[in-house]
C-alpha cells in the first residue's frame, strides 16, 4: 500500500505533475472545439456542393458559352469535393497529421496548435460532409417541390425549408463526431503538441512508471466522454420532445 501511495506521489504530487494533465486536457479540449468548427464549416460547404450537384447541376444543359463555363466550374467543384472525401476518408488521420506538420508546414515555424486544428479540422470535415449530406437527402423531396411550387428559388427553398430540417436531423450525429474527434486528438503527440496523452507520456518519462500515468489519462478521457455522452442524450431527448409537441 505504501509503495502504491509513493507511486501516486511521484506521478502526480511531486513537482505538481498533476497540473501537466490539467494543461494537457485544456489543450485537448481547445483543439477539439476549434477543429469541430473548421470541420463543420468545411463539411457544410462540401455537402452543399455534392447535394446541389446531385439535385440540380447534373441536370443542367446550358446553351450559351457563359452557361457552359459556369456548368463546367460547378462540375469541377463537385469533382474536387469527391476527391477530397475519397482521400481524407481513405487515409489515416495520423498520416495526414504528419504530412501537414512535417511536409506542408516543414519550411515555416507554425504553432503546433494551429497544425493540429488544421489537420483534425480537415479530417473531420470529410465525415461531417457525409453527415450533412445524409441529413439533406433524408428530407422528403416533396418539401423542395412544395417550396418551388410556391415560387421560391432553389437556394431560398434550400435555406428556408430543407436546411432547418436537415440540421435538426443531424445534430445527434454531429455530437458523436465531436466525441470521436476528442479521442482522435490523442495522436497529436506525434507532432509534439502538449495535449493530454503527451502530458501522461511526459510523466511516464520522468517516473519510468508507464501504468499509473497512462491509466490516469484513460480515466480523464473516459470521464469527459461520459459527460459529453450525457449532454448528447439530453439534446436528443429535447429534440424528440419538440418533435412530439
Amino acid at each position: 500500500m505504501n509503495d502504491f501511495l509513493d507511486k501516486l506521489y511521484q506521478n502526480f504530487i511531486y513537482q505538481d505533475r498533476w497540473t501537466w494533465l490539467l494543461q494537457g486536457l485544456g489543450t485537448t479540449l481547445a483543439v477539439t472545439a476549434c477543429a469541430v468548427l473548421v470541420g463543420v464549416a468545411l463539411g457544410f460547404l462540401v455537402a452543399l456542393t455534392r447535394t446541389t450537384n446531385d439535385k440540380v447541376w447534373k441536370y443542367e444543359h446550358p446553351k450559351t458559352i457563359g452557361g457552359k463555363i459556369g456548368h463546367f466550374f460547378k462540375r469541377f467543384l463537385n469533382m474536387l469535393a469527391s476527391l477530397y472525401l475519397t482521400i481524407i476518408r481513405g487515409t489515416p488521420i495520423l498520416v495526414q497529421l504528419m504530412i501537414i506538420n512535417f511536409g506542408i508546414f516543414s519550411a515555416v515555424n507554425v504553432d503546433k496548435f494551429f497544425v493540429a486544428v488544421v489537420g483534425f479540422g480537415i479530417n473531420s470535415g470529410a465525415y461531417v460532409a457525409e453527415i450533412f449530406r445524409s441529413g439533406i437527402m433524408s428530407v422528403d423531396s416533396g418539401q423542395m417541390e412544395a417550396g418551388r411550387s410556391l415560387g421560391l428559388s432553389y437556394r431560398t427553398a434550400m435555406w428556408k425549408i430543407i436546411m432547418p430540417q436537415a440540421i435538426k436531423n443531424v445534430l445527434p450525429a454531429l455530437g458523436n463526431e465531436f466525441i470521436t474527434l476528442l479521442k482522435e486528438t490523442s495522436v497529436a503527440y506525434v507532432i509534439a503538441l502538449p495535449e493530454l496523452t503527451r502530458a501522461g507520456d511526459l510523466i511516464r518519462s520522468r517516473t519510468f512508471e508507464p501504468f499509473i500515468p497512462m491509466l490516469a489519462v484513460a480515466a480523464i478521457y473516459l470521464i469527459v466522454v461520459i459527460i459529453l455522452t450525457k449532454l448528447l442524450k439530453m439534446l436528443e431527448r429535447r429534440l424528440a420532445k419538440s418533435d412530439r409537441g
